[in-house]
């Protein structure tokens, strides 16, 4: 469980997420999968999920070897350049024993 230790909001946050994680996390690696590719803010758009809900599932993914970054960049709405994420070689095989 991750938060930030000098926060007593943020270790309650994180005890409440506790519980749906896994299905947020299947849910932003779904989007991942289905688009091919996407940044930050496009999957959070897509799946109408806060960046403080999203962003965290999408570091698990990343530290799991699920996904990784392309290499490529896309502006965002701000026209800043964000990384472009897509699913890890060995995601596939690795997907159910994650989201089954």
């Amino acid at each position: 469980m991750k938060y930030q230790p000098h926060s007593a909001t943020s270790y309650a946050a994180a005890v409440e997420i506790l519980e749906t994680a896994d299905t947020l996390r299947a849910k932003v690696y779904r989007f991942i999968r289905d688009a091919g590719h996407a940044t930050d803010e496009q999957i959070q758009d897509g799946l109408t999920m806060n960046p403080s809900t999203q962003r965290p599932r999408r570091i698990e993914l990343l530290e799991a070897g699920i996904i990784r970054d392309s290499g490529r960049k896309a502006k965002t709405k701000s026209g800043r350049d964000a990384v472009v994420w897509e699913l890890a070689e060995r995601s596939v095989k690795r997907q159910g024993d994650l989201f089954s």
